[in-house]
């Protein structure tokens, strides 16, 4: 079991437990605000979008070719970016922090 901070623009923090899923469906199953997800994890839409904190960028590992096609359709994306549907919890990710965008708000 992992816990994942996630830290909406307002500063609120929804702290979730969770394993063997994805960041995204933690959220989605903890009603985070901000983690659509309207294609289902698919890693086709970017309403899963969060900034990894820089701390866990290694841990989180870089995103994968598709992952990197769909962030770069994003206005918004940052160094740390990453679509929470492609990081997978493991213990490893014990205390990871994400933060929301607001334009997903």
């Amino acid at each position: 079991m992992a816990k994942v901070t996630f830290i909406t623009h307002d500063g609120a923090e929804h702290v979730v437990e969770a394993e063997f899923t994805s960041v995204m469906n933690a959220a989605i199953d903890n009603l985070v605000p901000g983690i659509d997800a309207d294609c289902g994890g698919e890693c086709s839409c970017a309403t899963c979008h969060v900034y990894v904190d820089p701390q866990w960028m290694e841990a989180v590992g870089p995103p994968g070719e598709r992952e990197e096609e769909m962030l770069d359709l994003n206005p918004e994306r940052e160094a740390n970016s990453r679509l929470s549907c492609q990081i997978a919890i493991t213990d490893a990710l014990d205390g990871l922090t994400v933060r929301v965008p607001e334009f997903q708000m």
